[in-house]
C-alpha cells in the first residue's frame, strides 16, 4: 500500500534530523517507519537509470525513469532537506554545550529504534539470531576505532572513502561522518569543501555516487531474496552503534564508555522518554500497516 505524500515528507524530516547527530543514520528512521525496502527499492532504480543513461540507452533510461516512485521520492527528499537546513545548527549547538545530556536522549532513541525493528523481521529462527549478535559485536567494536587524520592523501582516497562512506547512507545504525572519521578523512573532506577545492570534492562526489549505484543494487537483491536475515543484520548495526551515544564521559564525541557519572538522572531520563517515544510510535505504526495490508 503505497504512503501518502505528506506521511513521507514527515518520516523524511525525522530522517533529515537524524541524519545530523553524529552516529545516527537516517536509515534507522527508514526502517523504523517502514519505509525502508521502498527506499532502497528506489534508489535501486535510481541506479538502474544511471546504468542506462551511461550507455547511452535513452529507451532504457525512460522506462526506469517512469518506474521511480515520484510521490514517494520527492516529498521524502524535501522532508530531508528541510531538516537539514532548519535543524542543523540547533542541535550541533546543543551537542556542544550539552554532549552528554543529547547523547543520552540520542541513546533512547536508537535503543527504542532497536526494540521497534524487531517485529520487522518476520520469522526468527537461530541463524538470524546469531547473524544479529555478530553484528551487533562487530559493529561495536569496529565503531570503537577512530582513526587520526591521514597527511596528504592521494586523490583516490577521496574516491574510496566517498563510496565507502555512502554506504552508511542508507544503512541503520552507522552514520557517514563517523565512517569518515574511522577512516582518518573527516577532517580532510569537511577541509576540500570550506576550501572549495573543487577537484577534490568532485572526486569525492563521484566515489558517493559509485558507491551508492552499487551498494544499493546489492542490498535490493538481498532484501527481496534473504529479507529476514538482513533486517537481522541492520538490526544488529543499530545495536552496535549504541557505543557511539552512551553518554558518558562525553557525549557523542568519543567511543570511551565509563560508568554514569556527575550529569546521571537527566541523560537517564532523557533516554528513557527516547526509548518509549520511538518504541510506542513504531508500535502504533506496525499496528495500522499490518491492518492496511489485511484490509487489501
Amino acid at each position: 500500500m503505497p504512503h501518502k505524500p505528506a506521511s513521507v515528507f514527515a518520516r523524511g524530516f525525522l530522517m533529515g534530523s537524524a541524519d545530523i547527530v553524529p552516529g545516527v543514520s537516517g536509515g534507522t528512521v527508514a526502517l523504523v517507519t517502514g519505509i525502508y525496502e521502498e527506499l532502497i527499492d528506489t534508489v535501486s532504480l535510481f541506479a538502474a537509470t544511471a546504468g542506462h543513461l551511461l550507455k547511452l540507452d535513452l529507451v532504457g533510461t525512460r522506462d526506469r525513469l517512469r518506474e521511480i516512485r515520484w510521490l514517494f521520492i520527492l516529498p521524502l527528499g524535501a522532508g530531508i532537506l528541510l531538516a537539514l537546513l532548519s535543524l542543523a545548527r540547533a542541535i550541533e549547538h546543543l551537542l556542544d554545550t550539552e554532549p552528554v545530556r543529547m547523547a543520552g536522549l540520542f541513546f533512547g532513541l536508537v535503543a527504542g529504534s532497536v526494540a521497534a525493528a524487531l517485529p520487522r523481521v518476520k520469522q526468527w529462527d537461530g541463524v538470524r539470531a546469531v547473524v544479529l549478535l555478530l553484528v551487533g559485536v562487530a559493529a561495536f567494536f569496529l565503531l570503537g576505532f577512530r582513526s587520526s587524520g591521514v597527511a596528504d592523501p592521494p586523490l583516490w582516497a577521496f574516491f574510496l572513502a566517498g563510496a565507502i562512506a555512502i554506504c552508511a547512507m542508507i544503512l541503520p545504525g552507522i552514520s557517514g561522518s563517523f565512517i569518515l572519521l574511522m577512516l582518518g578523512m573527516y577532517d580532510l573532506v569537511l577541509g576540500a569543501v570550506n576550501d572549495r577545492q573543487l577537484a577534490t570534492v568532485a572526486v569525492f562526489a563521484t566515489g558517493c555516487a559509485i558507491g551508492l549505484m552499487l551498494f544499493s543494487q546489492v542490498l535490493h537483491w538481498a532484501l527481496h531474496h534473504h529479507h529476514d536475515t538482513v533486517v537481522a543484520g541492520l538490526i544488529g548495526l543499530m545495536l552496535g552503534s549504541l557505543r557511539v551515544l552512551w553518554p558518558w564521559p562525553e557525549g557523542t564525541a568519543g567511543t570511551t564508555m565509563t560508568m554514569p557519572q556527575d550529569d546521571v538522572v537527566v541523560p537517564i531520563l532523557l533516554a528513557v522518554t527516547g526509548f518509549v517515544v520511538v518504541a510506542g510510535f513504531a508500535a502504533v505504526a506496525f499496528r495500522v500497516e499490518r491492518a492496511a495490508e489485511r484490509a487489501a
